[in-house]
């Protein structure tokens, strides 16, 4: 009892060579990686960096002949850096558990990677270290999902429809045009007209205004079923390379950003303007309202005249 005890808080290189089976393998490690980063679900951990500790083990596949002291042919050690810091800057997540299934994920995405042993750990949360850790194997990986973590993200057209063009008789014709473009389609709205509920903290204000573009976002996708509400990343993949024409719905994306938006929910187009810039969007178009200032972005406005609205 007492060993099992001391591998259950070993260092993961440990807990590797305790669980190794008749043929060994070679092991690469990383030990006590501190990173500062806004991670956590309760309201508390939000807006606040705290440190986090990575160790890390990947169990390696054998070459085949010799190495030759070239470092090409081994897993290097910036690639389980890199694969930390790459799922750190996707998006801001709740929970460590999800953080380490993300990280193991993209190590095993490596060839030589055969197992991998992650521990993450806070280290501000408490009077100790609160963490978790997993241990994936690459029999573990669904290749669907990994063929997914590989294939290149899409380039769409994102388009902002403005309260006029989505009352509009002729919104239907516009979607139909979208439609037939070659680059997935990805609609956003603004705030709807009308009063809204007033909060005494901007950061309070900021849910509300999200939550009011979402509500807005609604109205639309009843207005035409094409318009399928998402918001997600995941969400938003899956449509881009399946044909849907996907509406955004901020809230998620907005807060869980590394890099949010600087500007305010009530300034919805630069909103969508930099969800666009974001996703790495080919375009943004504006129907309805003025184009914002856009940096490295294709951008146009459209305007809605009495004819699209009679």
């Amino acid at each position: 009892m007492s060993q099992d005890i001391h591998f259950a808080f070993a260092h993961p290189s440990e807990r590797a060579a305790a669980t190794e089976g008749a043929a060994p393998r070679d092991r690469i490690s990383l030990r006590d990686h501190i990173v500062e980063v806004e991670i956590g679900a309760f309201q508390s951990e939000r807006g606040h960096t705290q440190r986090v500790c990575f160790n890390v083990v990947v169990e390696v596949a054998r070459a085949g002949d010799r190495i030759d002291d070239d470092v090409d042919r081994i897993l290097s050690y910036d690639r389980v850096t890199e694969a930390i810091a790459f799922e750190l800057a996707e998006e801001r997540l709740n929970l460590l558990e999800t953080l380490a299934e993300r990280v193991a994920e993209r190590i095993l995405l490596e060839p030589q990677a055969m197992r991998v042993f992650v521990r993450i750990e806070k280290l501000d949360r408490g009077p100790g270290a609160l963490g978790v850790e997993i241990v994936r194997s690459r029999g573990d990986l669904d290749p669907a999902h990994a063929a997914q973590l590989t294939g290149a993200r899409p380039h769409p057209r994102v388009v902002y429809l403005s309260n006029a063009a989505i009352a509009a008789p002729h919104l239907t014709g516009w979607l139909d045009w979208l439609a037939g473009q070659a680059a997935p389609v990805v609609l956003c709205v603004g705030l709807p007209d009308g009063a809204r509920p007033e909060a005494d903290h901007p950061l309070a204000q900021r849910r509300v205004d999200l939550l009011a573009i979402e509500q807005n976002g609604w109205v639309l996708a009843a207005r035409d079923p094409r318009c399928v509400v998402v918001g997600t990343l995941t969400e938003l993949d899956w449509g881009m390379k399946h044909d849907q024409m996907s509406l955004w719905a901020p809230s998620k994306i907005v807060l869980d950003a590394v890099e949010g938006p600087k500007t305010r929910p009530r300034d919805s187009v630069a909103l969508a303007a930099w969800f666009a810039g974001h996703i790495e969007a080919s375009d943004f178009l504006v129907i309805g309202e003025d184009l914002p200032e856009t940096q490295g972005l294709k951008a146009r406005a459209v305007a809605v005249t009495q004819r699209h609205l009679a």
